[in-house]
Parts: structure tokens; sequence; C-alpha cells
């Protein structure tokens, strides 16, 4: 818990500085990766978004342990040209912000951030995600959404959500 506390110190004191729709990166570790992926049931016709994709390591497992496709959203492009170099073929990176995105072809939503930028990205979620469309996030909820499941792993927390033609 220690670590965690630790970790939201550091997001809180960055985005001090930090403009709200850009966020500090924080790697999400594998295990947290593959139990977001899993508790998805991502699977080969999905096509997976990650929000502040950083590393690109959500989409990078998606495409190679579950066969799906995916796009990571980032704006930085340091952390997009890594990410790049890890993948090709099912996988493709933007360099936009993510409240500028498409996201109707998402199936899949990931996130790893503040709770005040899920907040904002709730109305977004809302509108352009079809029904069925599963949305997983590591370590803060969506304020005001009540998680289908809550999944620990470790110290972390993944929160899970359906999103249902009534939840529109």
């Amino acid at each position: 818990m220690r670590v965690l506390a630790a970790v939201v110190s550091v997001l809180v004191a960055s985005q001090a500085a930090t403009p709200v729709s850009r966020a500090p990166f924080i790697p999400t570790p594998p295990p947290v990766v593959s139990a977001m992926l899993e508790a998805a049931r991502v699977g080969p016709r999905d096509v997976v978004y990650d929000l502040g994709s950083g590393d690109g390591r959500i989409v990078i497992e998606a495409a190679k342990a579950f066969g799906a496709h995916g796009v990571g959203v980032e704006l930085d492009p340091r952390l997009i040209d890594e990410a790049r170099l890890r993948v090709a073929g099912r996988v493709r990176f933007e360099r936009r912000d993510l409240f500028e995105v498409d996201l109707r072809p998402a199936t899949v939503v990931t996130l790893y951030l503040l709770p005040e930028m899920n907040a904002r990205l709730r109305p977004k979620l809302q509108q352009e995600l079809r029904p069925g469309a599963r949305i997983v996030a590591h370590s803060f909820a969506i304020p005001g959404w009540l998680p289908e499941r809550r999944i620990e792993v470790g110290e972390r927390s993944i929160f899970l959500w359906t999103l249902t033609a009534r939840a529109r």
C-alpha cells in the first residue's frame, strides 16, 4: 500500500504543474496489464484503445497475447517512438490528445489516469462507445460510475465497466 500511496503522491504533485489533458507516465506493471486485459475478456475481434498509452505495453500485450488490434493514444513523441520499436502489425500509435481521439472503433478502452481525467472522459466514453464496450481502469475508478467488478492485483486495483444502452 505504501508503494501505491507514493505513486499517487507523485501523480498529484505532477498534475499540479501539468495541464489537465496531460498526465505523467507511470508504467503499469506487467501482472496488472495481463489482469486488465483478462478482466475485459479481450480477444481477436477486439480493438483495444489505451488512452495515455505511454510506452504502449497494454496495446502491445493485447495484440501479442490476445490477438486483438490495438491503438495507443499518447502525446509524448519519445514514448510513441519507444513503443513503435517494440511492435508492428496489429498495433498503431497516435500522437493525439486523448480527449480528441475518435473512440467509436473501440470495443475495449483502458485507462491509467487520475480520477479528474477519468471524470472528464466519462461523457466522451458514453457518447462514442457502443453498448457492450468494456472500460477497464488501473488504480482510479471513474467518479460517479459503480464498477461491475473490482479486482485486486497485489496492492493495485482494477475497475471494470461494460457499457450498456441504458448507461448511454
